[in-house]
């Protein structure tokens, strides 16, 4: 004989479960989680819209018109305004001019910084109060810093060729000569920079862990070999975006130059005119914003070109962190 088990039923229900019922506050707080990170970037993108996007796209379709100020309307004429800046002899000498400055000024700025940053990573006394002091110039207004710097490199009575002149040796034509125009602006411009680009470098350096530099030491390698093991390799995004940023500030100079001497042309025979100077004198000299706006592009597309190719050098010249 075998026994059959039943399971046990469950009592019949005199009604159905009722649907749950979602409140209005309950639905608004979903729509705040999903919405609210939107809202609260979105005043960035609109004011980019505005006061950025905007004048992109404008100065973009200007470019291509005889744009007449005064009726704020103009003629389409095509790429004869990209034309006729190319064939400007000023252009070739504003961009040779611009692009020797920003050679002597981002190259050395960039190699002071880095040294800079590694002693400043050290641990050394009254560290604050050296971090603090390498920002100071960059707090600096750069009129002020353009004023103090074009006295200081004055053909006459500058206090760089009076020590000259008193130590024996000949004054420098700082405004008359090209190169020289190009040193003393270099100056101004690693002055005001270098400092910012340290503070970034050296935040970077600190993330780098300790326990590398210990193994290091433990291993045998002296202070030299662990810059270029350790340090200099973990830097490779910091040292693309100062590449990068100094590479659009550098091509974009404007205050130093035009601050050189009183007049703020370029020299007498355009040997410090640079590209945002021409630029400059295009639209509020020659009130032709049409060729001033075209100018600008071309500036732009020069950044952007030479941005990445020192994306690439950077890239397969730092190596990666832990690669060897």
């Amino acid at each position: 004989m075998t026994a059959t088990a039943t399971r046990p039923t469950a009592p019949p229900t005199s009604r159905q479960r009722a649907p749950r019922v979602i409140s209005f506050s309950q639905r608004l707080s979903r729509w705040d989680l999903k919405v609210s990170p939107y809202l609260y970037i979105s005043p960035f993108f609109i004011m980019f819209a505005i006061v950025g996007l905007f004048p992109i796209a404008f100065t973009a379709v200007i470019s291509f018109m005889d744009w007449d100020l005064v009726r704020n309307s103009g003629e389409f004429i095509g790429f004869d305004q990209y034309l006729w800046i190319l064939g400007q002899q000023q252009f070739w000498t504003a961009l040779r001019n611009t692009f020797t400055i920003f050679l002597l000024s981002s190259v050395p700025q960039l190699i002071a910084a880095v040294f800079i940053a590694a002693m400043l990573d050290r641990n050394i006394r009254a560290k604050t109060f050296w971090r603090m002091g390498v920002l100071v110039p960059f707090v600096m207004a750069p009129v002020a810093v353009a004023l103090i710097f074009s006295n200081m490199f004055g053909d006459n009575h500058g206090l760089v060729n009076n020590v000259l002149t008193n130590i024996g040796l000949t004054p420098i034509p700082w405004h008359k000569d090209a190169f020289w125009s190009h040193i003393a602006i270099a100056t101004m411009v690693n002055f005001r920079w270098t400092g910012y680009n340290t503070l970034i470098l050296l935040a970077a350096m600190q993330a780098v862990p300790r326990d590398y530099y210990e193994a290091a030491t433990v291993d045998g390698a002296g202070p030299l070999r662990q810059f270029w093991s350790i340090t200099l390799p973990s830097l490779k995004p910091t040292l693309i975006f100062v590449i990068i940023t100094s590479t659009i500030g550098g091509l974009q100079i404007f205050d130093e130059p035009r601050m050189f001497d009183q007049f703020g042309r370029g020299g007498a025979a355009q040997q410090w005119l640079t590209i945002t100077l021409y630029l400059y004198d295009i639209g509020w000299g020659q009130w032709n914003f049409g060729r001033a706006a075209a100018l600008a592009w071309i500036l732009f597309l020069i950044i952007l070109l030479i941005g990445l190719i020192n994306l690439l050098v950077t890239r397969r010249l730092v190596r990666d962190e832990g690669r060897r």
